[in-house]
């Protein structure tokens, strides 16, 4: 299994990036999918999840301004990023939902968002 986040980097207030998650090595499909962020001190907060039938969930901070989507043909998890904040800075995972509830059972490596101006 592999996750290879790309498409962060510096962002002004109000703008806009898009994360992209490439997937290998299992069956994408079958699987749901989240986007987790890590502030610089703080804890992972888990931002969005996509199941396998497409359904989303966004957490209340990120209502409204983010977008999560999946292609399922080739492999990718995205998430477009609107109305950027400062407090958007974080590293962001992509993440493979395990078995059980709000567990998840591959990561990866990540990638950095600055929201600045």
């Amino acid at each position: 299994v592999q996750l290879v986040e790309s498409g962060g980097g510096l962002a002004q207030p109000g703008g806009s990036l898009r994360l992209s998650c490439a997937a290998s090595g299992f069956t994408f499909s079958n699987y749901g999918m989240t986007w987790v962020r890590q502030a610089p001190g703080k804890g992972l907060e888990w931002v969005s999840i996509i199941d396998t039938s497409g359904r989303t969930v966004y957490a209340d901070s990120v209502k409204g301004r983010f977008t999560i989507s999946r292609d399922n043909a080739n492999n990718t998890l995205s998430l477009q990023m609107n109305s950027l904040k400062p407090e958007d800075t974080a590293l962001y995972y992509c993440a493979r939902d395990g078995t059980t509830s709000w567990s998840w059972d591959y990561w990866g490596q990540g990638t950095q968002v600055t929201v600045s101006s």
